[in-house]
């Protein structure tokens, strides 16, 4: 196998193949190549079974591209290698092994909303007041419990407080909810595998024997349940190589622990250390301005990024007078790109929390400059998709309470909240699901639709069968008798429900309802974002992470913002504000803009801040300080200012030079959310433009 597009040390990654290895990559140094050609290396030269191979990865993109590229270097055979997230591996263990654990084989995966609905459920019944203890909060405690794989029986033992006594109820009550309704959540991926592990060895040795060579990426980003399945499955060959660079931990909110690569060499005696120190991505300014400021951390291991890139640009540092000239000069800067052909989809605004795009968004509104805001309200959470994935899950699973009672009365069929009490109490007395009680009514009536449904599902294809749940739920007859540009919208984004049907049904072949349901539980909303739109990305930091972009601007560099004001008291915090920094820095292949603003109004408050201790920790040889260029006010003619002061109500028309026609759907203090019929769809327009005009 010809190994000479690897650089020495790439290359000595590729080939240690026993014993355990750490690979500290960091930015841009050509990981994913290092993995997949180590998988490749195994399969080609060391003659090993590519059902011996287990690649973990941490989003689906990065899984699909790494099974991509093995499938070019290999062929047919590649697809053979188990390469997925956590989750999804999580989830094939499940697949395997439900009985072991009681579950049925139509088990159903819940989303976050669907915890959070069964939390608020359980509380109201327990009588515990959402006003005194956050639904939220305590969901976000079980989640948390679940992945340092804490029982309710474990919890408790450490609760203490008042707050953590009632999780404490709820999380006995949570769990047994999801058994009843035959349901896991997201966490329960992870920590169902351990539990059966522990239950059942034999299992364990199985799966150890199966899977003898463990590959991990991002390493530094794995939690307690991850760490612990891993060295589970490698325990028997050891034959585990762990990639990864704990300069980019960054989320330690999700309960990673950066610890678990620091320590590795603790776990596994004797381990192989590689360091990637050659950086493929960036100029030689960018990289050594990242370097100036992350060497500042103490809890890190020592690696300097290089590179044979060129030297490149300063980084420029501007320092606005507020958060609306901090936005006018980023548009500004980005025009003149624009202007030199460079294409949109080739630069990104970064900042550290999403109350910052609100500005971006209104300055890029006013100029016309199409962007997408990665973060946002996406696809999947839009309510007529989450109805119709109900759908798809109680057909699936008919004990899945929180589905249905989601849309038993969608679209409305007059059963009403005493009814569901009804049903409710009587589930509980008799221990049964909801839909197991049903007996007559109009709810009788809605159990007899859906099982004509589950009598087709076997017989016709998945694209077919939503259009049939669309026909025979009555979805689609209720949004075509609004007769409404919002309902038009619902209804387009049903049709495009099809189109990804479709897709997953092109790219599979014949797929079933189980893998379907499977898959789309794993999506998550950064990987939703189309490379190919030609547009400006504005995102979070913490959703850059593993992209690139030729142009990044990164706002807000002020302190009580980035470094988050949160973590200012704290010493480890600060360190992972700074390791933020360094993954917002390396984003950028060719240009780096770093802003902050004098003034700042945020959450409905004036603040002066500090510019952040992180441009002062930048190596000033990198800097260009754009202090005497400032930015022309922008004024509105006297026309539109006098416009931006006109009101206006939801249901209201106007009229878009451009997009015709259109009522207005959302009002907020400076963006108008308006409807247009189709092809347009919904477009956010700053009021008082001059293209709007009332009707």
């Amino acid at each position: 196998m010809n190994l000479t597009d690897l650089n020495e040390k790439q290359r000595e990654a590729v080939e240690c193949t026993e014993g355990p290895l750490l690979v500290l990559a960091g930015a841009g140094s050509g990981k994913t190549k290092v993995l997949t050609t180590r998988v490749a290396y195994l399969i080609e030269e060391k003659k090993v079974s590519p059902e011996q191979i287990l690649a973990i990865t941490f989003t689906n993109k990065a899984a699909k591209e790494m099974k991509e590229r093995i499938i070019q270097m290999l062929g047919p055979i590649a697809f053979s290698v188990q390469i997925s997230t956590f989750h999804s591996f999580g989830l094939l263990l499940l697949k395997q092994n439900y009985t072991y654990l009681g579950y049925e084989k139509n088990f159903t995966i819940l989303d976050a909303d669907d915890s959070l609905t069964i939390i608020k459920r359980i509380m109201k019944d327990l009588q515990i007041d959402p006003k005194e203890y956050n639904p939220r909060a305590i969901r976000n405690q079980i989640s948390g419990a679940k992945n340092n794989l804490m029982e309710p029986s474990e919890y408790e033992k450490f609760a203490n407080t008042e707050f953590e006594q009632k999780v404490t109820t709820v999380y006995y009550k949570y769990k047994q909810k999801l058994k009843s309704s035959n349901s896991v959540d997201f966490d329960d991926l992870l920590m169902l595998p351990i539990q059966l592990f522990r239950l059942y060895p034999e299992r364990l040795q199985e799966y150890q024997q199966r899977y003898r060579y463990l590959l991990i990426d991002e390493y530094q980003d794995t939690n307690e349940a991850q760490y612990i399945l891993s060295k589970m499955i490698a325990a028997k060959y050891k034959n585990i190589c762990v990639v990864g660079d704990n300069d980019q931990a960054i989320y330690s909110f999700r309960g990673s622990n950066y610890q678990n690569i620091l320590n590795f060499e603790k776990d596994y005696q004797n381990p192989k250390v590689i360091l990637l120190e050659k950086n493929y991505r960036s100029t030689k300014t960018i990289l050594g301005a990242a370097n100036s400021v992350i060497k500042h951390n103490k809890q890190r291991k020592e690696k300097n990024l290089w590179t044979d890139n060129e030297e490149g640009e300063k980084i420029t540092y501007y320092r606005a007078n507020d958060e609306k000239e901090e936005a006018s000069y980023i548009v500004k800067e980005i025009k003149k790109l624009t202007e030199k052909n460079i294409s949109k989809k080739e630069i990104a605004v970064l900042y550290r929390t999403n109350a910052q795009s609100r500005n971006l968004e209104e300055a890029f509104l006013r100029e016309n400059i199409p962007y997408k805001v990665i973060g946002s309200f996406y696809f999947y959470n839009r309510k007529e998709i989450k109805d119709l994935i109900a759908y798809l899950k109680l057909i699936y699973n008919p004990m899945d309470d929180v589905s249905l009672q989601r849309i038993i009365n969608v679209p409305k069929r007059g059963i009403g909240l005493k009814t569901m009490e009804n049903l409710n109490a009587l589930a509980t007395l008799q221990n049964q699901s909801l839909y197991e009680v049903i007996q007559k009514g109009k709810e009788g009536e809605f159990k007899k639709m859906i099982e004509e449904i589950r009598a087709q599902v076997d017989k016709i294809s998945l694209t077919e069968l939503v259009e049939f749940i669309l026909e025979k739920s009555g979805m689609r007859k209720e949004l075509e008798s609004e007769k409404s540009i919002e309902a038009e919208v619902r209804l387009e984004n049903l049709e495009e429900f099809k189109s990804i049907t479709r897709n997953f049904e092109e790219k599979n072949g014949i797929i079933s309802l189980e893998e379907f349901l499977g898959e789309i539980s794993l999506v998550s909303d950064v990987e939703e974002h189309r490379e190919n739109e030609d547009v400006i990305t504005l995102m979070t930091i913490h959703s850059a992470k593993g992209l690139e972009f030729s142009y990044v601007f990164l706002a807000g560099l002020e302190e009580g913002i980035f470094p988050h004001t949160n973590s200012l008291m704290d010493a480890l915090e600060m360190e992972e504000e700074r390791r933020l920094c360094y993954v917002a820095f390396t984003r950028a292949r060719k240009k780096l803009w770093i802003l902050n603003a004098q003034k700042r109004t945020l959450y409905g408050m004036d603040n002066y801040n500090l510019p952040s201790r992180f441009i002062e920790e930048v190596d000033k040889t990198y800097l260009d300080i754009d202090q005497e260029k400032r930015v022309e006010k922008h004024s509105f003619p006297k026309k539109t200012e006098q416009k931006t002061k006109e009101e206006y109500q939801v249901g209201e028309k106007i009229h878009h030079e451009t997009f015709g026609m259109g009522v207005v759907v959302g009002v907020e203090p400076m963006i108008l959310t308006v409807a247009f019929p189709h092809p347009v769809g919904i477009k956010k327009l700053l009021k008082g433009h001059k293209s709007i005009t009332k009707v």
